[in-house]
């Protein structure tokens, strides 16, 4: 952990994500001191937080997409990737792991059922991804398919229609 000058230990006050010349991935972690009042930003490689943050946290982005989603749904997405960091002792729940389906498995797409996605409204289109990326794992399946998209459409919308 961080120490402040004064002797205090420097709180975590957030994480930013930020992609670096090259792509590489990197985090922005700022601390605070509570007895001074001292304020330090820290880049270190995305993953690589070792003893800057002291607890559990949440990257900017992620609170950014998790305070988008209906009430209902962030609280079970909240719950969801915290037992999923806990169980592996992250200290960091970032966008990316947000939008992972529970298992590690790795959900490959059809082409036009990611072409439909594209097509779903911003504001809904990431809880659409997470939901069609459950029920693909609840069924044993490693690609979203088209009929897929279709079965959860009817069950949250009652719109499945089946085309010909």
């Amino acid at each position: 952990m961080l120490t402040c000058g004064c002797g205090r230990w420097m709180h975590t006050e957030g994480i930013e994500e930020q992609v670096c010349e090259g792509g590489v991935p990197q985090w922005f972690v700022r601390s605070e001191c509570r007895g001074c009042g001292l304020r330090v930003g820290v880049d270190v490689p995305a993953g690589q937080v070792g003893g800057l943050v002291d607890r559990l946290m949440w990257t900017d982005e992620a609170l950014h997409r998790l305070d988008r989603m209906p009430p209902y749904l962030a609280a079970l997405v909240r719950q969801e990737a915290e037992e999923w960091a806990r169980a592996r002792d992250a200290r960091v729940i970032t966008y990316d792991s947000l939008l992972r389906p529970p298992s590690d498995e790795r959900i490959e797409w059809e082409p036009e059922a990611e072409r439909r996605l594209g097509k779903v409204p911003p504001a809904v289109r990431a809880m659409a991804k997470i939901e069609l990326e459950r029920t693909a794992v609840e069924r044993g399946m490693n690609v979203v398919t088209v009929s897929l998209m279709e079965e959860v459409k009817a069950k949250y919308f009652g719109m499945g229609a089946q085309r010909t």
